[in-house]
């Protein structure tokens, strides 16, 4: 990218970007900033003291606590380690990403700069084994966390006793704190939404739990579905009949070359044909540094499967008489055959 656009360097600053190239992840209150020169050197700046295992051939530091004290300038400070770095090869043309570093450093140096975010986006969509490896955590931490689920829910539960519990099942399996916020769904009676103060389980409802734990700066996404009291109407039967069986739709068609909006189509004339209207939302994502990427399963993109990305399939159907809904959502793994399964724990609603 760097020989395309015949730039000297790259500046980056947004911290997944950082991590992702470098290997370095900082601490959530402190930034960095890397720099990649068309000749292949690059120079990393870290918070306090230059990092020891960072993929760069130099690292340096700036003073980002004064006793004990977080500064507030870091962003700042960072960019003046950059405009520095790029102002000892004189660079004259800088691709950089969006960030709250790069944005001073846009007005700290008279390079000519261009934005590399959609670059850099692409350039994370296939995942290294190293990478796999960290999402596969989070991964069995969302498998524990249903587990835990089946045995904590009945009717007069509370929402966030659930959401506390399996923030706990979470921790234990990544045995250190997650790497950030317990996001995703955990309302019971409702389509989405985070725990709610002083809401129970009533009989009948469907209770959606979207999990999407984050193990050292890496994403998990997926979803199940519990029928409270473990008593599914027919009507929900036949939802969860219908998700399945989108399910086995995107499997049988994902692989690498397919347009992800053909795949959305094939679920959109499925869900015509069983219920009389469309599919009612995205029906998949990509997954990794952020918990929505690359590739889109959404007709506003018209993005391609790739080998080695991983993305998620989710459809659902909802209505009042359901008790919500329901929806199931699956983490994928494109291969050169095909997709794999990397959440292939229980499906069924009791």
């Amino acid at each position: 990218m760097l020989e395309e656009r015949r730039l000297d360097a790259v500046a980056i600053g947004h911290t997944p970007n950082v991590y992702y190239l470098t290997g370095h992840l900082p601490f959530w209150q402190q930034f960095a900033g890397f720099v990649l020169f068309a000749d292949g050197t690059s120079a990393l700046v870290t918070a306090n003291k230059p990092a020891e295992r960072a993929a760069a051939d130099r690292v340096t530091a700036y003073e980002a606590q004064w006793n004990s004290t977080q500064r507030q300038e870091q962003p700042g400070l960072v960019a003046e380690a950059l405009a520095a770095i790029l102002g000892e090869k004189m660079c004259a043309r800088v691709g950089i990403d969006s960030s709250a570093v790069t944005a001073p450093l846009a007005v700290q140096t008279e390079a000519d700069r261009q934005c590399i975010d959609t670059e850099l986006f692409q350039l994370r969509r296939v995942k290294d084994a190293d990478e796999l490896a960290l999402m596969k955590v989070g991964i069995a931490c969302t498998k524990k966390m249903y587990e835990r689920a089946r045995e904590l829910i009945e009717p007069g539960v509370s929402a966030l006793h659930i959401f506390n519990e399996l923030h706990t099942a979470a921790v234990e399996v990544a045995g250190e704190p997650l790497s950030a916020f317990l996001g995703n769904d955990y309302a019971c009676g409702a389509r989405g939404g985070p725990p709610r103060n002083n809401r129970f389980a009533q009989e009948g409802e469907m209770y959606i739990l979207d999990l999407g734990p984050a193990y050292r700066g890496y994403f998990s996404d997926n979803c199940r579905g519990i029928c409270v009291n473990r008593k599914p109407t027919d009507g929900q039967m036949k939802a969860y009949e219908l998700v399945t069986s989108a399910l086995k739709r995107v499997e049988s068609i994902a692989k690498p070359g397919v347009r992800c909006q053909d795949i959305f189509n094939a679920v959109d004339e499925l869900y015509r044909s069983k219920t009389g209207n469309g599919f009612p939302h995205h029906l998949g994502h990509g997954v990794g540094l952020q918990p929505h990427e690359f590739p889109h399963l959404n007709l506003n993109w018209d993005d391609t499967l790739m080998e080695g990305e991983v993305f998620t399939a989710e459809p659902g159907y909802y209505a009042e008489e359901l008790r919500a809904g329901l929806r199931i959502e699956n983490q994928y793994l494109v291969t050169a055959a095909g997709v794999e399964n990397l959440t292939p724990f229980p499906m069924e609603i009791v």
